[in-house]
């Protein structure tokens, strides 16, 4: 039992047993084809536990974001198909928000998923920030037990957040302060350096004095960025110098014009900050070399577009070349370490972007909450 969540081991004798395994299978389709089937597979071990000690399994998985009734454009035919060709015999429901029910935690819905089954597993870390029915539904009814993904989640993250190898480094990055205020607050009680890139840096660089140009920036979080570099502008890493698009240019398309330059910190009229310079990603790089422990959430600047991809590059090598533990907290970040071909070269890449950081934040989750009363109840 991991940070007092029961695991598969906890869960009565299996066998002959029916158990309900609310699952992460929201994977890229395009035209009823899977993109990647990593989220399929990252479910094995669980399922293979099961099915070896006797039980029999029955998956249940939301899909994209219908509106909470039946479209076949989000149906789990296409997942159930690769599911069968890796787990045979293990069924899968459809998708659990073809019911309103389901975002709402109404339990008429809930007995109708537990309707037949005998346990429960959540091996969903991607979706256990939600209190959703198929999440804290279950175990108010079954015995109930983290799966093997979840809980390896919950050791590595909540080891990061209370026991961390210092120095502790932080990486944010991303569009909005505001989306992540709560997240940087708490990284700012937990870590020794917290970097900061990608669009909400101009921010803090405009609370600082700059000028942004055109670059993204929440002028009603300016003053909280104020009051946070008063408070805690010695533990705080932003960029010294900014790759910019000039007046015409387009994201994605390098053919409309507009010029690349590296810039300083202030950004000009007309212009847009992209991703951070190059001095920035050497003194980031520096930075993270030096950690114990690494957790990075957000790219720096916008690496989808090859001619702003230097920035994230520079700071996923660090990351991967640092002795220290290095968790990449999902999301965009593991988008990025896997474009650049490093996603083994680190310890841990979540399978949770907004779930991870809820975790950290809050050092806890609905998902696991439920987990953990269904404990307390057995006891």
């Amino acid at each position: 039992m991991q940070f007092g969540v029961p695991e598969l081991e906890d869960l009565p004798d299996v066998s002959g047993k029916s158990v309900l395994v609310r699952v992460d299978f929201n994977v890229p389709l395009k035209n009823g084809v899977i993109g990647d089937d990593l989220r399929i597979r990252a479910a094995l071990p669980t399922l293979q536990w099961l099915t070896e000690r006797g039980a029999k399994v029955t998956c249940c998985t939301h899909l994209g974001r219908p509106k909470g009734a039946p479209d076949p454009a989000y149906s789990v035919e296409p997942v159930r198909r690769r599911l069968a060709e890796l787990a045979p015999g293990v069924e899968l429901l459809e998708n659990v928000r073809f019911n309103a029910g389901e975002t709402s935690n109404d339990p008429a819905f809930v007995a109708e998923l537990i309707a037949g089954h005998d346990l429960y597993v959540n091996d969903a870390f991607g979706a256990s920030h939600r209190a959703h029915a198929s999440i804290v539904g279950p175990p108010e009814h079954l015995p109930s037990a983290a799966g093997r993904l979840l809980a390896k989640e919950v050791e590595v993250l909540l080891g990061v957040r209370e026991d961390p190898t210092r120095p502790f480094v932080a990486i944010t990055g991303g569009s909005k302060v505001s989306d992540k205020l709560g997240v940087i607050n708490a990284l700012l009680d937990l870590a020794d350096s917290l970097i900061i890139g990608g669009g909400m840096c101009f921010t803090f660089l405009k609370a600082m004095g700059h000028s942004v140009g055109n670059s993204l920036c929440e002028d009603d979080q300016v003053d909280t960025c104020r009051q946070l570099l008063a408070d805690h502008g010695d533990r705080l890493h932003l960029p010294s110098d900014i790759v910019g698009l000039g007046p015409g240019g387009k994201l994605f398309d390098p053919e409309a014009g507009g010029e690349v330059r590296n810039l300083g910190r202030s950004i000009p009229d007309g212009w847009m900050g992209v991703d951070i310079g190059p001095g920035t990603a050497a003194e980031f790089a520096d930075v993270i070399r030096e950690a114990g422990t690494i957790l990075w959430n957000g790219p720096m600047g916008v690496f989808e577009d090859p001619r702003f991809e230097a920035g994230t590059r520079v700071v996923a090598e660090a990351v991967a070349e640092s002795r220290g533990f290095s968790v990449i907290g999902g999301g965009d970040s593991a988008a990025a370490i896997a474009q650049f071909g490093l996603a083994s070269e680190v310890d841990h890449v979540s399978t949770g972007g907004g779930a991870s950081l809820e975790l950290i934040e809050q050092g806890d989750l609905p998902g696991l909450a439920a987990l953990r009363l269904a404990a307390e109840r057995a006891n």
